[in-house]
């Protein structure tokens, strides 16, 4: 009997071994037949030749500086022959949208909202925030943060706007003898002043402190989530923490997350305070009035004591994603807008025409009124932003197979428009290279494709905050060419470009500043 059991036992175990041994290899299987027609689909679009297992790794595997002549060089060369192309990254396939015909199909469904895998590598710094939520998420979090970007709010951050931008005026006027300096710096400081104060409602002196431990980390974990992004060996975890690189990563996490939450920590005792003695007005369009200044983070924590849970994390990942959102994004543009109109005097005279018609030799803040008088400064920054977005590439990761330009592209595929010549289109903007900021007359835009300019992405998954950047950039703007003329050093043809998360000049935006003394007759 015990025989017979025993018998009974290895045959069972055999049969649970066989069983798990056939589910395994069926599993294996299918999805090597799943992925050897993802494999066929993609292999039929246009694209260079590709390794085994690293496809076109090796091609980006060079220098940060150049890498975006090594991308923006190979799209340029395809969209001569073809709207699409795809590349491997190792062994994931990306298909790059060269024309507006498939940038529209890509960004105005509804269906193709989620980032691409690169965006994964935010989620440490920013979490799972507006920028890198998918699903219920993202439209939950769309519609709460919607009012945070209303109209009055916008308006009273002009003061804000006005007043950093006061401060940087003041100290590049020490720099304005004609001798060559780097802007750039002094741009981004500015912007980093101004983004603490109106989504933290604190000001960190950036512009006065520019070693802090705050700013030092904002700029490093930027560049070391490129420096990741395009190289497939350091992307696993384990990886990464091999090589060295998550410990500073994690440092500057510290920094960053402990800034946070120590501000979010600190505003939440202020409001309690506010509530116990009685001074914290209660009717919402009062206290957005009153804490002009606290605005997005206010909307944050007001929601969640009276409507919806927020906990301190959710609040974080809002505030940080606004952070860098609202931050490089803006400096790169001021600073491209800066640097062309220091390339071409010519225009710069029309742009200083514009704004001594609006204020003469005054010297005094911007408003309202005034910001939509400058019709010829916004069509200046659109124009930079053209030929420089500070976003060079918009990714997504389809959930569902996509019909673009007639080529069928399976579900998992990453999904890129190229911004940076997407806007060098020739059939949308004649003479590409040309800066012109006519082209932005409300007649010229009329005959393009809605979609052949996109600085802010477009459709449902549109930047929230455009309203925002546009207002202050022709603040910041407005307030250097008030007072000063722009020579740009660096030619055209001579400029190195860093394609990293933002789009920026390799060696800085080196002009020469002379103050304006004529005045207005």
């Amino acid at each position: 009997m015990a025989l017979l059991l025993g018998r009974e036992a290895v045959w069972w175990s055999s049969l649970v071994t066989y069983s798990l041994v056939t589910v395994f290899l069926a599993a294996l299987l299918a999805w090597f037949i799943k992925r050897q027609k993802t494999v066929w689909m993609i292999e039929k679009l246009p694209g260079p030749p590709s390794l085994p297992i690293i496809g076109n790794a090796l091609d980006v595997n060079v220098a940060p500086r150049e890498l975006f002549q090594t991308i923006s060089g190979g799209s340029y060369i395809w969209s001569l022959r073809t709207p699409i192309l795809r590349v491997w990254a190792g062994p994931y396939p990306i298909v790059q949208l060269l024309k507006c015909s498939g940038t529209e199909v890509l960004l105005s469904s509804p269906k193709h909202l989620d980032k691409s895998r690169d965006y994964n590598f935010l989620h440490p710094w920013l979490g799972t925030g507006l920028l890198t939520s998918t699903g219920n998420k993202w439209h939950s979090r769309r519609k709460l943060l919607t009012p945070a970007f209303h109209f009055k709010i916008l308006e009273d951050f002009v003061e804000v706007f006005n007043g950093q931008s006061n401060k940087m005026v003041q100290q590049l006027t020490e720099k304005a003898d004609g001798k060559a300096f780097d802007i750039f710096t002094n741009i981004t400081l500015c912007t980093l002043d101004i983004i603490c104060e109106t989504a933290m409602g604190i000001n960190i002196n950036a512009q006065d402190n520019s070693d802090s431990e705050y700013v030092n980390a904002v700029y490093r974990i930027g560049a070391l989530v490129q420096y990741r992004q395009t190289r497939p060996w350091i992307q696993p975890d384990f990886l990464f923490k091999l090589f060295g690189y998550a410990k500073l990563h994690d440092e500057y996490l510290r920094i960053l997350h402990g800034f946070s939450y120590s501000t979010i920590e600190n505003r939440r005792r202020e409001r309690e305070l506010a509530a116990a003695t009685k001074k914290e007005e209660t009717n919402e369009d009062e206290v957005i009035g009153k804490k002009k200044r606290l605005a997005f983070l206010d909307l944050l924590l007001n929601y969640s004591e009276t409507q919806t849970t927020l906990t301190n994390e959710d609040i974080r990942e809002e505030v940080d994603t606004f952070m860098f959102e609202g931050h490089d994004t803006t400096a790169a543009a001021i600073n491209w807008s800066v640097y062309l109109l220091g390339c071409h005097p010519e225009i710069q005279a029309k742009l200083h025409e514009e704004l001594d018609a609006l204020f003469g030799d005054s010297d005094r803040p911007v408003t309202m009124a005034d910001l939509r008088e400058m019709k010829y400064t916004e069509n200046c920054i659109k124009e930079a932003l053209r030929l420089f977005p500070s976003v060079p590439f918009l990714a997504r990761e389809l959930r569902e197979e996509a019909v673009i330009d007639n080529h069928r592209i399976p579900v998992g595929t990453t999904v890129m428009v190229v911004t940076y010549r997407l806007h060098r289109d020739p059939e949308q903007f004649p003479d590409p290279e040309r800066f012109d900021p006519d082209r932005f007359l409300p007649e010229n835009v009329a005959k393009r494709h809605p979609y052949s300019y996109v600085p802010f992405s477009a459709g449902p998954r549109n930047c929230i905050g455009q309203k925002f950047a546009l207002m202050e950039e022709k603040i910041v703007l407005s307030s250097i060419m008030r007072n000063f003329r722009v020579e740009s050093t660096t030619r055209r043809e001579d400029l190195r470009i860093l394609g990293e998360l933002i789009l920026r000049p390799e060696n800085g935006n080196v002009v020469k500043l002379f103050p304006r003394s004529a005045t207005v007759g």
